[in-house]
């Protein structure tokens, strides 16, 4: 069945809350016994939530149920993500054969069809489709759909499961989850309520260390420092100084090492700035837009670019020049 069928999107369970999410946790567990092969993927151009919530999950159903899982991906990886645990287990899906149905598949933080990519076809020849996610969505995927969009990363949701269903976890599950709170909450820049500060704190007294974290992700190689760095010192600003937009262009985006994280973090210290956006030319007519805000909901103006993401993180992709990228973007902030 395909998981645009919808039949399947009407028989989605969708979750706001993971307070009373058992008899949800109860079905997983039962198709997660029950497959022989299983299927894990989180969205394109991974992130840390993405890709440590499905090597979390991928760990957990082997240290619970003795099955090894496959994850895959599409587009591209960070190098500072490179070095988290179980980082081997997460192959490109052009390296893997997924023309055999898989059992069970399941879709982690991938917050819309078109973040899918490559595995989309295995994912709507699977079984039983599940996902795991903390996106707001026009549609759900998945038959069984683990979903809170209050939370501040789908690791937080991952935590809640794993308490709920009182799986045994080790130290890699640990650090995975703490690098995915890390990363999707801008090292805490973005939480949304106190759960996903209180989650890190149960992991803290687990045994994470958060300084050896934050060294692993804040290891960049010199020409993408210089890159973002020279991305900042032109920025232009608009409407009194409250919108920024850096730009960074073909030529340099290849020494880009994932989304820009640094640039937008030195913008958003710039005192009066509300608005961030960093533009991507990743190729002739195809940019990249990551958007950030210090006040009011941001995602709005990237639904209107086609894209998506959180109230106050989201982005896009754009196919247009990046002059004219930047021009539909000053004018959506008009009044904003």
């Amino acid at each position: 069945m395909n998981i645009t069928d919808g039949t399947r999107l009407n028989l989605c369970w969708k979750i706001l809350r993971l307070g009373n999410m058992k008899k949800e946790t109860e079905l997983l567990i039962e198709k997660i016994k029950s497959a022989n092969t299983i299927l894990l993927v989180a969205h394109k151009n991974l992130d840390g939530d993405a890709l440590c919530s499905m090597l979390a999950l991928y760990q957990l159903i082997y240290l619970n149920y003795g099955k090894e899982c496959v994850c895959v991906y599409d587009g591209n990886m960070p190098e500072y993500l490179h070095y988290v645990p179980l980082r081997g287990r997460a192959h490109f899906f052009s390296n893997i054969d997924l023309s055999a149905p898989f059992d069970l598949a399941v879709l982690l933080d991938y917050g819309t069809i078109r973040n899918i990519g490559g595995p989309l076809d295995a994912i709507n020849n699977a079984k039983y489709v599940a996902e795991i996610d903390h996106h707001k969505k026009d549609a759900m995927l998945g038959e069984l759909c683990i979903d809170d969009i209050t939370a501040s990363a789908t690791a937080c949701v991952l935590y809640d499961l794993m308490i709920d269903a009182g799986w045994k976890y080790d130290d890699k599950v640990l650090n995975l989850l703490a690098v995915g709170i890390l990363t999707d909450t801008g090292d805490f820049k973005f939480v949304r309520d106190g759960r996903a500060l209180r989650i890190m704190a149960d992991l803290v007294d687990k045994g994470v260390e958060i300084q050896p974290l934050l060294e692993l992700l804040n290891n960049k190689t010199r020409k993408t420092i210089q890159t973002e760095a020279r991305a900042v010192a032109d920025a232009e600003f608009f409407y009194k100084n409250r919108l920024v937009i850096a730009t960074i262009d073909a030529s340099a985006y290849k020494n880009l090492d994932g989304r820009g994280a640094s640039a937008l973090a030195l913008l958003g210290q710039i005192k009066g700035v509300d608005y961030i956006v960093l533009l991507k030319e990743q190729k002739a007519n195809q940019i990249g837009v990551s958007l950030r805000s210090k006040i009011k909901p941001i995602n709005q103006i990237a639904e209107k670019l086609g894209g998506g993401g959180h109230v106050c993180a989201a982005g896009a992709v754009v196919q247009d020049s990046l002059e004219n990228v930047k021009k539909q973007i000053i004018d959506l902030f008009k009044g904003v």
